[in-house]
């Protein structure tokens, strides 16, 4: 079985690369969303909810078709962007992030919204009777308390964006040292019939899905007997 071509290695790096970026802007992006949800009383609070769930049910290239025409050069987003000097996302690295944070959004919310709900209200309110502002009391108190939450919104996060095809295959193409990811490069082996670097690539993506859920296992481990022992 052959070992990992030059191109390969240019996608892998890629595709680090693209989840790194990706889950840090959702962690920054998804905080704030998943501490409203959690204290909100808003009627708003169920659409916003859906809204950020919908990627879960929406098949990836629905997703990204929608993207490519609100980013292409017809669409709002396109136009506007070519007005302002910045050019177009489609088919760049940047319109890859873009499409990433929406389609793994879910992922990194939902568990802090979890983990901000399962800490209640009680250590917020505690804090407060000391006279610590909104923001200490999140950085002090609801952080620490919410790590789990990160930990796991993180990993999941991370391992989804390395999975993405249909996304980033219809918002970035196949561009090498662009937008040609570990599920593109993928996909071109297995259209060339060249099924030992397919097996390569697919091999490693297995034995790294399975560390995600390995590791994930021994997250919830960790807060279960966490949880267990503040109970006790």
């Amino acid at each position: 079985m052959a070992w990992l071509q030059p191109e390969d290695v240019q996608a892998l790096v890629l595709t680090a690369e693209l989840a790194g970026v990706t889950t840090a802007l959702l962690l920054l992006l998804g905080t704030p969303v998943a501490w409203w949800l959690a204290h909100t009383r808003s009627p708003f609070k169920g659409p916003v909810a859906a809204i950020v769930a919908l990627p879960l049910v929406l098949p990836p290239t629905v997703i990204g078709f929608y993207l490519l025409i609100l980013l292409g050069p017809q669409g709002p987003v396109g136009r506007f962007m070519q007005d302002m000097g910045w050019g177009l996302l489609p088919f760049t690295f940047k319109g890859l992030v873009a499409a990433s944070v929406l389609h793994s959004l879910p992922f990194v919310v939902q568990p802090l919204h979890q983990a901000f709900e399962a800490m209640g209200r009680r250590p917020l309110e505690v804090a407060a009777t000391l006279r610590a502002s909104p923001w200490d009391r999140f950085i002090t108190v609801a952080l620490p308390l919410a790590r789990p939450g990160f930990l796991t919104a993180a990993v999941l996060g991370f391992a989804h964006t390395v999975g993405e095809f249909g996304v980033v295959l219809m918002i970035g193409g196949n561009i090498p040292g662009v937008t040609r990811v570990l599920s593109i490069a993928l996909y071109g082996h297995v259209e060339a019939s060249e099924y030992d670097q397919a097996h390569v690539l697919a091999g490693g993506m297995v034995l790294f899905g399975f560390g995600v859920m390995w590791l994930l296992y021994l997250l919830s481990g960790r807060t279960g007997l966490r949880a267990g022992a503040r109970h006790a």
